[in-house]
């Protein structure tokens, strides 16, 4: 995978004095760590708490969707090109919140020194926590967040945790939602020994975020995807028996523009299950609450930025899914050079946002 798009072979740089921190080394951060080397020829540190660069490309997301040896020659190159990569470390704020990921960290640096030790600062720390479930029940062992199940197993297999680590996936796994993650948890389940795993989805297959034909992928390998249905309670006393369902009908659409589902009163049933799997959405992960270092972020916990991805503090900009929410790889990518650019602009000609 290819992050310095604007560098040419045998490429001489022309650096500047100029420094620009990045905050992560997922597509966005990389993307931009690539335009900055190449064309503007900035001095670039990128900060991670990860032990190796790529972020979810090689700790959250599968082989076959993002092939990691892919995603280290691009890191390599940067890092020929003279990226500086400080790994293993975690910027901070105020009060700190353990999300997938922080393993790893060994340093912690605060933002607002980065802020004034730089002269712009881009943060891309994306999106490492999951939404829950938000019923009954779901704290019950073996149920599991889809980010989590999948990040414990990549990370394990990497080498970097051992394999304990790993969640026990039982006989009967539901996973509940339809994106990208939730048909990656789906056939992680099914490798990781289930006999049965069944996709529940409170749409249909044509509204399914994942699109119908990684769901028609699921069904060909024996997967079950069940339509129409929302979960209510997830049943048990110390762990997981059951989960109680709902039947839902399609209404008029909703903000997303999808037919909103509605629950079909006295329609509820159970479904025997020993494994749940909550894939309902990643939440944003800005490396600070809201409002601190006289940054904000929007009602929908991403950091509010303005068409140029310049924050409410000076010098301080943010791109990827921290600043739009989840993505694909190839937007945050693009986004992080959109970011890029606008830092490139700040720097050589100035001038900030109104407030």
């Amino acid at each position: 995978m290819k992050f310095a798009l604007k560098c040419s072979p045998g490429q001489k740089i022309e650096r500047r004095s100029e420094k620009v921190a990045i905050i992560g080394a997922g597509p966005a951060g990389l993307g931009a760590a690539g335009y900055l080397i190449c064309r503007g020829g900035f001095q670039v540190d990128v900060y991670d708490k990860l032990p190796e660069p790529g972020g979810l490309m090689i700790f959250g997301i599968p082989e076959y969707r993002v092939p990691k040896k892919n995603v280290r020659a691009g890191v390599k190159e940067l890092i020929e090109l003279g990226v500086n990569f400080i790994l293993k470390t975690k910027v901070i704020a105020d009060e700190e919140e353990h999300v997938d990921g922080d393993d790893f960290i060994e340093n912690k640096v605060h933002l607002e020194e980065l802020i004034n030790n730089y002269n712009a600062v881009l943060i891309a720390t994306g999106t490492w926590k999951s939404r829950t479930l938000g019923v009954p029940g779901e704290n019950l062992k073996g149920v599991y967040l889809a980010l989590d199940y999948l990040y414990r197993i990549y990370t394990s297999e990497l080498g970097y945790l051992p394999k304990s680590v790993i969640y026990p996936t039982g006989e009967k796994v539901a996973v509940i939602g339809a994106g990208l993650t939730a048909v990656d948890a789906a056939i992680e389940a099914q490798r990781q020994g289930a006999k049965e795993v069944y996709v529940l989805y409170r749409r249909t297959i044509n509204e399914a975020p994942a699109g119908k034909m990684e769901i028609q992928g699921l069904i060909k390998r024996g997967i079950k995807f069940v339509e129409l249905v929302g979960i209510t309670e997830v049943l048990g006393k110390d762990h997981v028996e059951a989960v109680k369902l709902i039947k839902m009908r399609l209404g008029k659409p909703d903000r997303s523009g999808r037919p909103a589902p509605e629950p079909i009163p006295g329609s509820e049933y159970t479904m025997d299950m020993d494994t749940v799997i909550a894939a309902v959405g990643e939440i944003p992960t800005p490396p600070f609450k809201d409002g601190c270092c006289g940054i904000k972020l929007t009602p929908h916990g991403t950091i509010d930025i303005d068409q140029r991805h310049r924050t409410t503090r000076k010098g301080v900009f943010a791109a990827g899914d921290v600043a739009t929410g989840p993505s694909l790889i190839g937007k945050a990518l693009k986004n992080g050079i959109d970011a890029a650019m606008a830092i490139e602009e700040y720097l050589l000609k100035g001038g900030w946002r109104e407030q």
